[in-house]
């Protein structure tokens, strides 16, 4: 195993913060992470997993040893009269097999385009886009017990997918003894798409694309460019403004919580969800509140989209992590409404 010691990791995190990692080792294979797994007791601070690094918030230097995931690959499984089962290295770029599939004329994914970070990181997250999540679309992934050093197999039903939540984000320590934080390595994951595709369009910004061009059955590319566009306006680059994308969750509430808002705020954005309760968007909430915009220190509130913070140049993660605290305190006190943040604090 080649151990890195002091990495830089402001190149390996979309919010740009300047950290570094006491020891890192790349996972580039299912042997790498073998050897790895096997010499974690070397390693008594622990360690860390990292992806793509968009969904993390660094708040100093790494002193867990950090397994940054790099396996590679991207392939057709199978192919039956239904559907295409697609296999990708837990390493690879979310966006770039998103294109990949409609290349090879394997719809599915479209909506889920330009989403940022790693393959591997997208069952953590459960990550979803424009009335497609991730579990819509999932058929399995292979993962390393990094406490047995036993490889495994997970379908659907056992990754416990919830809202931007799944059994990857819950420790064996809770009430039900099931949650693999910390201990799962996730080495591939593969998608089920089926073969007879219907375009998901139920978000207000994609009917807004169909009025504009006057298209009513786009195919699954025009899909794919539309919902570019449209993080593209809305969401910064993180190459030219760090950001590690949606900060918090979008809450749910009862129809009662919601009428109540509603009574009070008529213009606040609402969603029903197919269980009977209501989603409600977070950055109509903080942009409420007054925050779009504003900054302290060099974290800012972007100014498009006020679920998104950034970093101006220079910003730490706890200055991040305050700035969110005050955020939240502030949509708990008008609304009474506690925002969940999606990224990880390391």
């Amino acid at each position: 195993m080649n151990v890195t010691q002091n990495v830089a990791l402001q190149p390996y995190n979309s919010f740009g913060i300047v950290a570094k990692a006491y020891s890192l080792v790349r996972i580039c294979s299912e042997a790498d992470a073998l050897t790895a797994q096997k010499n974690l007791k070397n390693h008594p601070e622990g360690h860390c997993v990292l992806g793509g690094g968009s969904n993390i918030v660094l708040t100093g230097d790494v002193k867990p040893l950090v397994l940054k995931m790099e396996i590679l690959g991207k392939r057709l499984v199978s192919e039956t009269d239904k559907a295409w089962v697609v296999e990708a290295g837990a390493g690879e770029n979310w966006h770039e097999l998103v294109a990949w599939t409609l290349q090879q004329g394997w719809p599915g994914l479209e909506n889920l385009a330009l989403i940022p970070g790693s393959v591997g990181a997208s069952p953590v997250q459960n990550i979803g886009a424009y009335g497609v999540e991730l579990q819509d679309r999932f058929e399995s992934l292979d993962a390393l017990d990094l406490q047995t050093g036993q490889l495994f197999t997970l379908n659907a039903a056992q990754c416990a997918f919830g809202y931007r939540d799944s059994v990857f984000k819950h420790s064996s320590s809770g009430p039900n003894g099931l949650g693999l934080a910390g201990r799962a390595l996730i080495l591939r994951v593969r998608f089920h798409l089926p073969k007879v595709w219907k375009p998901v369009l139920g978000y207000l910004d994609l009917e807004k694309k169909m009025a504009e061009t006057g298209i009513s059955n786009p195919t699954a590319m025009q899909i794919f460019d539309w919902v570019c566009s449209i993080r593209q306006h809305k969401l910064p680059d993180p190459k030219v403004l760090g950001n590690a994308g949606s900060f918090f969750k979008n809450p749910t509430v009862t129809p009662e919580q919601c009428a109540d808002i509603i009574a009070r705020d008529p213009k606040v954005v609402h969603y029903p969800m197919p269980d009977g309760t209501i989603k409600l968007a977070a950055g109509w909430l903080i942009d409420a509140c007054g925050w779009k915009g504003k900054s302290v220190g060099n974290a800012a509130v972007y100014e498009k989209q006020a679920w998104v913070l950034v970093n101006r140049g220079g910003a730490t993660g706890g200055e991040g992590v305050t700035r969110a605290k005050a955020i939240q305190t502030s949509v708990y006190e008008r609304f009474g409404i506690r925002l969940e943040p999606e990224p990880v604090v390391i």
